[in-house]
């Protein structure tokens, strides 16, 4: 059941169960740009901007491949789909963003499946989620983790977990960090918002997880979840150098008149993975719920073309398939 985080706190009170650290009632202070109101997602909706163009079906590249191992001293990325990747470092597992049901509120079904099975998943040692939009925080998919699965989230978000029965979660504002299983956590700055009812609009923050491993090698892993192309990520590439693998969206970005506060598109996730320092790029966020109006192979058409025009090596761009896996065998730059 659905209830804003200030009704769960009222009933927490009143049955004298701990609600945690104190936040704000509301984040819109840390808003970039303001909230899409009513009129502009009608006029979005009327002019079909929340849909691709062309054919779907069959486009989006798949394929079946297993988690690979990761021996000490690797690291690896597999792209499950849109903003889910399993991120494997420190000899441990990170899921990001998880979504794997067949479908989400107000989208069509989604037309790639999961590019690995839930059952075909390794053991999770931590979760992280970027923000609250549906395609980012499912609640079919949360609901098959184990409970005492730590979670790491957004300012204002603990209780949502909370009141599922999670046991292990870590509520981080921007700029904070925690330690789990290894691997260190950095909850950083996006240009986003959140909203995942009519009622909670920005009552939860948003933002992205720096993972570094803390062991030897340290390859540190950058997941940015959403955002618009801003300032905060030369500010994060200043704060974390030596980023070795950047998972940048690069789809949701037509039309602009719409997405350009709310989503990068394709050049401009080039030119954040540049700002971060980063050496590799994974494209994530495309190629599997029709949210927005660009052809289905744009996003991915447009990173390689963007990619190619920064003069950057092909084989550092992680045009992943669904499923698909890569490997990084030694960090970039020692820490």
């Amino acid at each position: 059941m659905y209830r804003p985080r200030t009704v769960h706190r009222i009933l927490a009170r009143f049955s004298g169960t701990p609600t945690g650290r104190v936040w704000p009632r509301s984040f819109a202070d840390r808003l970039t740009h303001p909230v899409p109101g009513s009129a502009a997602v009608l006029r979005l909706m009327r002019e079909r901007g929340n849909r691709p163009t062309g054919l779907i079906a069959g486009r989006v590249p798949v394929v079946e491949q297993a988690v690979p191992p990761v021996l000490p001293g690797q690291a690896a990325v597999t792209w499950v789909g849109h903003a889910t990747c399993l991120v494997q470092l420190g000899g441990r597992v990170v899921l990001t963003d998880p979504v794997f049901a067949d479908r989400i509120p107000g989208t069509p079904r989604r037309y790639t499946p999961p590019g690995v099975a839930w059952a075909a998943l390794p053991p999770i040692d931590a979760v992280v989620i970027s923000h609250n939009h549906f395609d980012h925080l499912d609640e079919p998919t949360v609901r098959r983790l184990p409970r005492d699965t730590p979670v790491l989230v957004p300012a204002g978000l603990a209780w949502w977990f909370q009141a599922r029965g999670f046991r292990r979660v870590i509520e981080l504002d921007w700029w904070e960090s925690a330690t789990v299983a290894g691997v260190r956590f950095d909850f950083t700055p996006a240009h986003h918002w959140s909203r995942r009812g009519l009622f909670d609009t920005c009552q939860s923050l948003w933002g992205g997880w720096l993972m570094t491993a803390t062991g030897t090698p340290a390859h540190r892993v950058f997941f940015a979840g959403d955002s618009a192309y801003g300032p905060a990520f030369a500010e994060i590439g200043a704060r974390f150098p030596g980023i070795d693998v950047a998972l940048l969206p690069v789809g949701a970005f037509r039309p602009r008149w719409f997405m350009k506060p709310l989503h990068m598109d394709p050049a401009e996730a080039v030119r954040a993975c540049g700002d971060l320092g980063a050496d590799r790029m994974v494209t994530i966020h495309w190629g599997t719920f029709a949210l927005s109006a660009e052809p289905v192979l744009a996003p991915v058409e447009l990173a390689r073309k963007a990619w190619a025009e920064a003069g950057r090596p092909a084989g550092t761009l992680w045009d992943l398939a669904v499923g698909e896996s890569r490997l990084l065998t030694s960090p970039t730059t020692p820490r």
